[in-house]
Parts: C-alpha cells; structure tokens; sequence
C-alpha cells in the first residue's frame, strides 16, 4: 500500500531559475525563509478562516511594529486589501482624494470604485505625493447632495514614483484630513522600503502619524502571497469581517498567510530586503546617470528608478533586459530592484545599457 505521506510530484521547471529581470519586484520568488516558515506550518491540522495559531499570534507581531492597539486582517493580495480598507472607512455615498499616480487609481481595474462602490477623486501629484494644500482641490462640498462626499484621503508609501513621505508630511495630511471628519488610509505594498529608506520604525510614519487604516504589503518584499489590511484607530472602521468576506479576501487556510507575515515581521526580514532592495536601486541610478543620454527623473529614495532614454535605446535593452515603459510616448521606463537583486545584476544591466545607448 502507498505511505499516504510521500511526497512524489510531476511537476517540472518551466522557467530559467538564472533570468533576470528589473520589471518588478513582484517577478523575484518567495525568501527561502518564508519558504521555511510555509513548511513550519503545514502540519497537521489548524482551524480555518483565521482561527487558526499562527493569525492569533500575529497580532501581537504586528503590535509590536504598530501599536498596542493594531488590529490585523490578512488578506490574499494588494488590491484586496485597498478594496477591503477603503470600503470600510466609506459609506455608499463616500470618496477617496487620491494622487493621480496613485494604485487605487492606475493599476487595480477600477476595483475600488466597482467592487467597492467607492467614487476616487484624483489629484496630480509632483513627485507623486499629496500635500494638504492639493488634497483640499477636492475635499469639498461636505453637505452637497449632488457631489460624492470626501471622507477618505489615500496615500502610498512609498509612492509609485520611488518617492517617500516623511512623518512630518504625513502628520500634516492626518491633521488636514482629521480636522474635516476624513480618515487616513496608506497604501503600504512597499511599507518597508519607506521604512528602510527613512531609517525610522514604520509606527513613525502610520500610528504615530495619524494614519489610520494601513495596507501592509509583503509579496513585493519576499512574501510568496498575501497582505495585510491594519486598523490603526480603534473606531476608525466598521464590519471588517463582512467587508473582508464579501470581497472574496478570506483566506479558508489563513495560517499560510500568517506565518508569511510572522515571519517577515518577527524578526528583520522585512527590513533586510528593503534595504538591500533600496540599495541596489541605488547603485543603479548612480550608474544610469553616468551613461549619456539617460535621465533619471526623480529622486531614488526607494527600490525604483524611473529615468528617461531614446525609445530605440531602450526597446533594444527591453530584448535583454525585462523592465516596463512608464510613458512610452516620452520614453519614460521604471527600473525595479527586490529583495534578490544582486550587484551583479545590477553591473549586467548597466553594461547593456551603455552598449545601447552607444549604438
């Protein structure tokens, strides 16, 4: 008879374990510690829909970074979590000032307008970030009928242009939004390399701050799936478990999600791929800017380098090298680094570009 626990499989390799690439910090794999802590938590059997150990512990993991007052739902990815925390600080008739660059806005298919029946009221913003002076362009109109209600400002940390807020800009949109009866919500899929970048604690720029709702992102940091949505203001929000459940963003084995965020946060995993990840966007921009031609637009204060090249130049590269156009028209591309980007990847890349840029 078959021994039931074998472990046999038929799967095979399908991709080049050696490509690399500078797209997205989505494209590296899982840390081989959460890999580690996966295998640590498959044993056996643990109760479902997060009453399970590993999410009960969680909480006190993730207190420790946010607050004796922290409360924190897994969710399985980045949209879901802005889908769920933006729902559950709005009502039917709510809106959410966002910048134009914005996630929420620009990459999650109108989720948070359709899903969560939401309106977002864009705002552009230099260097992707708000200020209170650009946020009060559409925090108006409180009593008016005829206008979807501002309750809700977003803001992502680190921005989508590798940008990143300091506490006191931060505290500064809290108060904004405060003082008109809105709420605070940060997008945080790339929290810890604001963090790193910063070289503060990420209380230092949420709670302490006055954010009030937090999506905490961990795929782009080594995570093989899952994130988190943290309420950081008791009060703040309203039916997180029927929000959650509704938008398909719970998790039947939430222990696989947990013991990922557990094991990024117990100790200095998040922080230790952040920096790295920081530092080798760094070496890459100070490479870029030595190359004629190239520009890099704005300042590389996280794991993203957005610069500009002639558009052959770097469609040419593109065949060698995958990374994305930001403004095809302009020959605008983002450069990501992650948790797995190696000096030498980051020399391999350059060397290609100035072949390019040479031709």
């Amino acid at each position: 008879m078959a021994d039931p626990h074998a472990v046999t499989t038929d799967a095979h390799r399908h991709h080049d374990p050696g490509a690399r690439g500078f797209a997205s910090d989505n494209y590296a794999g899982a840390h081989p510690e959460i890999l580690a802590a996966l295998a640590l938590a498959n044993g056996g059997h643990q109760s479902s829909y997060g009453a399970d150990d590993y999410t009960a512990h969680l909480q006190d993991v993730f207190r420790a970074h946010f607050g004796p007052t922290a409360e924190t739902y897994p969710v399985f990815n980045g949209t879901g979590a802005n889908v769920v925390a933006l729902q559950a600080l709005t009502d039917r008739w709510g809106a959410v000032v966002a910048a134009t660059s914005s996630h929420i806005h620009t990459d999650e298919g109108g989720a948070p307008e359709r899903v969560g029946g939401l309106k977002l009221l864009p705002v552009p913003a230099p260097e992707g970030k708000l200020t209170p002076e650009l946020i009060a362009r559409e925090a108006w109109g409180f009593d008016d009928e005829h206008r979807a209600t501002p309750q809700v400002v977003s803001i992502t940390q680190s921005t989508e242009l590798g940008t990143v807020y300091t506490p006191e800009e931060i505290r500064a949109i809290s108060d904004f939004a405060h003082e008109r009866g809105m709420t605070v919500h940060l997008d945080g899929s790339r929290i810890a390399n604001a963090a790193a970048a910063l070289g503060l604690p990420m209380r230092a720029f949420t709670a302490d701050a006055g954010v009030d709702v937090l999506s905490f992102g961990g795929t782009k940091n080594g995570m093989l799936f899952g994130e988190a949505v943290v309420v950081l203001t008791p009060g703040a929000v309203r039916a997180m478990l029927n929000i959650r459940k509704l938008s398909m963003q719970l998790a039947s084995k939430m222990r696989f999600v947990s013991v990922q965020l557990e094991a990024l946060l117990a100790g200095d995993l998040w922080l230790r791929g952040a920096t790295h990840a920081n530092a080798m966007a760094r070496r890459l921009a100070d490479g870029a800017r030595d190359v004629p031609g190239v520009q890099v637009l704005h300042p590389v204060q996280a794991n993203a380098v957005f610069a500009r090249l002639p558009y052959d130049a770097a469609e040419r590269l593109r065949k060698r090298h995958r990374f994305y156009f930001w403004d095809e028209a302009a020959g605008d591309v983002r450069w990501m680094c992650a948790f797995d980007t190696t000096k030498g990847d980051v020399d391999a890349f350059l060397a290609a570009l100035r072949e390019e840029m040479a031709r």
